[in-house]
Order: structure tokens, then C-alpha cells, then sequence
């Protein structure tokens, strides 16, 4: 999204749905007329397309009233929406409708239960009563469920259940909201639900709520079977459950996302905005990272050392009725191992989670593809995704250029794949880092689920420019054109996809880690790139990553690094900080000849492991458990200042350098003296945007596109909007910035230069 320089901006809106024959289009005239803006309304084969220009506040209302009171016919299952510079519109028109020379099918996406069919399930004298799988028209399984094309119920995991003949009335009656709603069952006819002790016990009914609550209130960790695979539940207030829970799990200090009954019970924990509000009572249902309140009542061990929650509200009936009997806050993870994908089948359950849990919820309707919770916050009042799944995958991002079929295969971390077909490209669900057998075996899945439901034969296939990721071999066997892509390179292209733009423009491209083509690892790039070429116009200065690998996990590596590159051999007697302390003197010794040397310790750009090495010097973190905890704790520790760090730009020909030597100097400087390390933390924060952007000026750029890793930094995206002045500032909205976005940015890149 762009900064809010001025009050007027262009809002695009794509609405899926019953939505067309039923008075959207007028209605949303007559609305955008009432509310003073100008642009347009259109029908498709995809759905209704909006473009809406004028003053915040009125888009922000007109958006509103679209979600929450659509004309009375209009069944609206998908809303996206998304910010950007305006055009110029004059007035609001009723366009022609399009049909497309390409028709592509879409497959919405699995919809949390709507209000009215919550009402059947908590009503005793409804039918459905307790039913844990009563959906309608309006909400419900979708991409979950979906074995082939067309969307009819023989081609659903639903195909083993022969509807009653009141569900089947129901199907067939246009004035009902069931009217050829696929899963629609009912006790009678539909799946069913159970759960097991470890005693082999077996509870059906309303029994199993029962008897699940008081599992979880006497400490016990359940898998139960959801929409797209097993979550893991305990009770979030009780810390010796969620230390259980890590310990069985092996994922020791990872946040856990949590489960409440109701908006009500998050707001007792959290603070929650409107627009966090609106996200998390939306039909996506994602988890919505919220700042937890002082006085909550959640276990520290959830998120330790991490000022927020991952919060979400239950979004089938199973959860509604699972949170209502148990009244209070639950974990609610993904069920797995830690870095193994879901599990989604009852059999492999048992065998993969029976160490974990103890006791299981089964249901017997079949799972045909993992979906994974999606994740994100709200920055600036728009949602910014950290993972894309359910709710949002596989919906399409529309891009103003026809492509050629492009197969986008994606990263290493936080693998997601991507068809292009025509002007839509197509984004998977998280599949996850490519680290073990199972995630290698989810990814093959993955990619043989998505070209067979589209009957997609890519006529190119599009990777990662590292010659050792698997999703890069992977495509090398394909035996079809290649087309190798500069990670950054696609980062940029990702974020200028979401903006409509193909233009050159500059980006700040920040992360961990990127194959570079000089040899050495990207990571704090300023890219000037369209969707065909890019030049590396600037970077941070290289510095050695000790033991390579072994750096990623032991940030003490990185800030031994730095320190090295400020005082030379000199920095092991420079005060006993951070990594000196961390480290055996002979140690210091053998990775000080590495840093002489460059024995195994490759040169590294990447803000990242510049984000580790500081929060190693300041003390904060020296080893970490996950990938970005110590640049997490870092961001956490900040307090507010106006000050920065000493800094030089140096020119190398046509490339510019951020020297962050002199910063490191004058923080041992601080460091002696006792300065706050919260203070210290944010002067760094403010020496990353202060220089960037006095570099973008240099470069004669008056907006800049950020990608990467570490624009899921809040304190980094609001000090660069904070700090801009004239300069614009653009953020993803769609995908996310880390390289779960990045199949977007290969697809368009690739299509562009094989379609040129």
C-alpha cells in the first residue's frame, strides 16, 4: 500500500459470490454516488470488479456498507480489497460486463461459518443441533474439499454422503440458502464426529464437547480433525499444558496461536482496532496478531518474550461448539511436528501425533489438501498477510497483462507455488519450508494438485536463481523451458504485481538471505527493476557470515562479525559485550581466522543477519530456535527516540554502499557507558530508514516498494512511512512480504520475459 501522503486514494475491490443478477452494480453506484467518490463497477465471469477514488474516510465507510449491508439477494463469499494511488477518476459509472477470451475457473477458498447457520447449530430445536458440519450456500468447506472440476458435489470428499431427502430439498429449492450448497448434510445423512481417550474410550454426540472441555481444563492436549488437517489444542491459561505441549511438539519457543469463544474474550486479553476487528470477524477468519493487554491471562509460554498474540475466532462448527463448552482461550496449533507439514488423515494421526496428544477428534469426512491458518496484522489500517492459506488461497491476483502458463515454483522458507493463466495468477496455500522429506513430499503434492485441478501445462517453468534449493531442482527435471530468477529480483516484482505497476521503480528489498549472482548472499538490496531486468543500484556493506550456515542459527556469529569488520582483531579486546562474552576465548580465536581467512564465513548483504548481529552486541539474543526470533526480540525491546547512528554512503562506481561500520563503533561506545539497549535498538531501527531513504533521494526516486522478510517489522514499516516526507512508500497487502510472496514475483517476471 502507498503511504497517505494525501487524503485521496483509489480503492479495487474484487467481490465473489452470488453477486451478479441480484442488483450489485446499481447498488454500488447509487452507494459510491452517495458517498462522493468516482471510478467504476463492472460484472465478470469471476465476479463483481470495483474501483472506487476519493477521500479516506468516505472509501473506508463505502467498504463497509458493501460488507455489511449488500442488497438482499447477494450472497457475498469472498470481499478482497486493496489500496492505492488514485488516477483521477470523474465521476461513478455502470461499466459494460467482460467476458474473457480465456475463461478461467475459479475455486474459492474455504469461508467461515456465516451467522445464520451458527444460529441452526446452537438452536436445540434445530435439526442440526450441535451438527459440527452444517454449512450453507454462504459459508463453509471449499478449496478443502475440492477433488476435481467442476465444483459438484461428486467431485467433493462429500461424494461418500448421500443426502436425506430434507438436505436434498434444501439443494434443490433457489429460495433456500442451501440452493446447490455441496457439502450441505445434516446427523442424519452427513460426516460425523467422535473422539478417543488414550484408553480407547469413544464418545460421540454432544458427548464429545463434553468431554473435550474437561480434557482440556485438566491440562490435556487434544488433535482434532478441522477443515483443512489437525490442530493441537490446550488450555492457553495453563502454562504447564503449553510447556507440555512445546516439549511434545518440539517446537520450544515458537509463538502458538490461540483460539477464543468470542471477539469479547480476545478484547479481555487484547487490544483489538476496528480494523483488527473487522479482520478477525471476517469470512477469512485468519489468525490477526493483536498486542496483548498487561493484565491477560495467558500463559507466558504461548508467546514468550513477545508482546503479541496470534489471536483468532473459531470458523467451523466444530470449533464454535468446541470454544462454547469450553468457555475459555485455547492453543490451537498446527498439528505436526515442528517443520513437518499437517496432518490431515485419521491413520496418520495416530502415528504422527499419537506421541502429542492425548486423547483425538476424528471425523470421517476426508481432507483433499492441507490448508494451513493464514496470518497477518493490520498496519496503517490494511492487512499486511505473514501466510497465505485459508481464506485466501488459491483467489487469484489479477495483473493488468496477459501472461503466457507459467509454472512459479517459489522459494526455500516459506514455500508457495503460483500458476499464471492469462492475467490471473494463481497462489497455492502455504506449504511451508522445504527441510524435511514430508514438507519435499507436500511441495510434489502440491504442485500435481494444483496443475490437475486447473488441467494447467505450463509452457515454462519459473525458480529460484540458488542452484541447491529443492524447488530449483525440482523444476529442472520438469524438462521444459527454465527461467531462473534473482530472489530479490522477484521480491520486487511481487510487490509491483500487487500495485499494477511494470514500470522501473525502486526497491528496498530485505530479508535473511537471496542467491546472488556474484556469489555472495543478498539480503539488503535497492533494486531498480521492472517485471524483465533489474540493476543493483545499492546495498548495505558485505560482511562475513562465520560458519556460514551455522550463522543463521547462532547470532552471536554475526555480531562477532560486525564487530571484526569496525575494529579489525583488535574487536576481541574491545569489552566483554555480547558475543565475547558468548564465546570460549579459543573460540574467538578459530572464528577470527575464519573472518581472516573466509573459510567457510561467505560474504553477506542481508539486513536480516544485520538484525541478528546488533541484537547479539546489544545482549538480546545470541542463539536462536527459530528463523527471525533474535530481529523479532530486537524490534520488541525498541523505545521511542528521534536519534540515529553515524553512517556513510559510499559510491563504487555505480553501485552505492550503506556503511554501517561507524554505527557499530559508537554503539561499544554507548555500550560502555550504559546507555539503554531499548534506545540503542531503536537508534538502529532509525539508522536503516534514515540511511535508505537518503539513499532513495540520491538515487532520484520519489517512491520506493519494500519486500522481504523484514517488512514484517512493524517498527521498520512505520518509521519508513513516518520518515518519508515526499518520498511514497508502497507495502504488500495481498502476499505476503516475506517469500511466501515470492512465486507472485518469479510468475510475472518469467511471463514477461517469455512472453517478450
Amino acid at each position: 500500500m502507498p503511504d497517505n501522503i494525501d487524503l485521496r486514494k483509489l480503492l479495487k475491490i474484487v467481490i465473489r459470490g452470488a453477486v451478479q443478477g441480484v442488483g450489485m452494480r446499481p447498488f454500488v453506484a447509487r452507494l459510491a454516488r452517495e458517498t462522493g467518490l468516482a471510478g467504476w463497477v463492472l460484472n465478470s465471469e469471476e465476479g463483481v470488479f470495483i474501483e472506487a477514488e476519493g477521500e479516506e474516510k468516505a472509501l473506508s465507510r463505502f467498504l463497509r456498507m458493501l460488507e455489511n449491508n449488500p442488497p438482499p439477494a447477494a450472497r457475498i463469499q469472498s470481499l478482497e480489497f486493496s489500496w492505492h494511488d488514485p488516477v483521477g477518476y470523474k465521476g461513478f459509472e455502470i461499466r459494460e460486463s467482460v467476458k474473457s477470451a480465456r475463461p478461467t475457473v475459479l475455486i474459492l477458498p474455504d469461508i467461515a461459518t456465516c451467522g445464520e447457520c451458527l444460529g441452526d447449530v446452537f438452536v436445540r430445536d434445530n435439526r442440526r443441533f450441535y451438527y459440527p458440519f452444517t454449512n450453507c450456500t454462504n459459508c463453509g468447506p471449499r478449496f478443502s474439499i475440492i477433488e476435481a472440476l467442476p465444483y459438484d458435489r461428486p467431485n467433493t470428499t462429500m461424494k461418500g454422503f448421500e443426502m436425506c431427502e430434507e438436505c436434498l430439498a434444501e439443494y434443490r429449492d433457489p429460495r433456500n440458502r442451501r440452493y446447490h450448497a455441496q457439502p450441505n448434510a445434516c446427523p442424519r445423512c452427513g460426516p460425523e464426529a467422535w473422539l478417543v481417550l488414550s484408553d480407547k474410550r469413544v464418545f460421540r454426540g454432544e458427548g464429545i464437547f463434553r468431554a473435550a472441555a474437561h480434557l482440556l481444563r485438566e491440562g490435556k492436549i487434544l488433535a482434532i480433525k478441522g477443515l483443512g488437517g489437525f490442530h493441537l489444542f490446550c488450555d492457553a491459561r495453563n502454562s504447564e499444558a503449553v510447556r507440555t505441549l512445546r516439549e511434545r511438539k518440539r517446537r520450544y519457543e515458537k509463538p502458538l496461536a490461540v483460539m477464543f469463544p468470542s471477539l469479547d474474550e480476545i478484547k479481555r486479553r487484547c487490544f483489538v482496532s476496528r480494523e483488527e476487528a473487522l479482520a478477525l470477524l471476517s469470512p477469512e477468519a485468519p489468525i490477526v496478531l493483536l498486542r496483548e493487554r498487561p493484565d491477560s491471562d495467558i500463559a507466558p509460554e504461548v508467546a514468550p518474550g513477545n508482546p503479541y498474540l496470534g489471536c483468532f475466532l473459531p470458523y467451523t462448527p466444530l470449533h464454535h461448539i468446541l470454544m462454547a463448552s469450553a468457555g475459555f482461550p485455547c492453543v490451537a496449533t498446527s498439528g505436526n511436528l515442528s517443520d513437518e507439514p499437517m496432518v490431515v488423515d485419521n491413520d496418520e494421526a495416530i502415528e504422527r501425533l499419537g506421541d502429542i496428544a492425548d486423547a483425538f477428534v476424528f471425523h470421517n469426512r476426508p481432507i483433499a489438501r492441507r490448508v494451513d491458518d493464514s496470518v497477518l496484522f493490520i498496519f496503517r489500517k490494511t492487512r499486511v498477510l505473514v501466510r497465505r492459506a485459508r481464506g485466501f488461497a488459491p483467489l487469484p491476483v489479477r495483473v493488468k497483462k496477459e501472461l503466457p502458463r507459467i509454472l512459479a515454483l517459489g522459494g526455500h522458507h516459506k514455500n508457495t507455488i503460483a500458476l499464471a493463466i492469462g492475467r490471473n495468477i494463481f497462489i497455492s496455500q502455504h506449504i511451508g519450508d522445504l527441510d524435511t522429506p514430508e514438507a519435499l513430499s507436500a511441495f510434489r503434492e502440491t504442485v500435481s494438485d494444483m496443475m490437475r485441478l486447473w488441467e494447467f501445462e505450463p509452457e515454462a517453468i519459473a525458480v529460484d536463481m540458488h542452484p541447491d534449493y529443492p524447488s530449483t531442482r525440482f523444476g529442472e527435471k520438469m524438462g521444459l523451458p527454465l527461467i531462473r530468477i534473482q530472489h530479490h529480483h522477484a521480491h520486487l516484482a511481487s510487490a509491483t504485481a500487487e500495485h499494477d505497476v511494470d514500470e522501473p521503480v525502486l526497491g528496498f528489498c530485505w530479508d535473511g538471505t537471496g542467491w546472488g549472482p556474484d556469489g555472495t548472499v543478498w539480503g539488503g538490496e535497492f533494486l531498480v527493476g521492472d517485471w524483465v531486468n533489474y540493476e543493483r543500484v545499492g546495498r548495505f556493506r558485505p560482511f562475513r557470515l562465520l560458519g556460514g550456515e551455522a550463522a543463521i542459527k547462532e547470532p552471536a556469529r554475526c555480531g562477532l562479525s560486525l564487530l571484526l569488520e569496525a575494529f579489525g582483531e583488535e574487536a576481541l579486546e574491545v569489552a566483554d559485550f555480547g558475543p565475547l562474552r558468548h564465546f570460549p576465548r579459543q573460540d574467538l580465536d578459530v572464528l577470527a581466522r575464519m573472518w581472516r581467512t573466509g573459510f567457510r564465513s561467505p560474504m553477506t548483504s542481508a539486513v536480516g543477519r544485520l538484525f541478528d548481529g546488533v541484537a547479539s552486541i546489544l545482549g538480546i539474543r545470541q542463539r536462536v530456535s527459530f528463523e527471525g526470533q533474535a530481529a523479532m526480540e530486537l524490534e520488541f525491546s525498541t523505545r521511542r527516540t528521534k536519534t540515529y547512528y553515524e553512517y556513510e554512503i559510499i559510491r563504487q562506481g555505480a553501485l552505492f554502499e550503506i556503511d554501517w561500520r561507524p554505527m557499530i563503533r559508537e554503539m561499544i561506545r554507548e555500550l560502555k557507558i550504559g546507555k539503554s539497549r531499548s534506545l540503542m535498538a531503536m537508534k538502529f531501527h532509525r539508522t536503516l530508514v534514515i540511511s535508505a531513504l537518503e539513499l532513495a533521494r540520491a538515487l532520484g526516486h520519489d517512491r520506493v516498494f519494500l519486500s522481504g522478510g523484514c517488512f514484517q517489522n512493524r517498527v521498520l514499516m512505520r518509521l519508513f512511512v513516518g520518515e518519508a516526507g515526499n518520498i511514497r512508500v508502497y507495502w504488500h497487502q495481498r502476499v505476503p512480504p516475506n517469500d511466501g510472496g515470492l512465486c507472485l514475483g518469479q510468475a510475472v517476471i518469467a511471463g514477461a520475459r517469455f512472453g517478450g
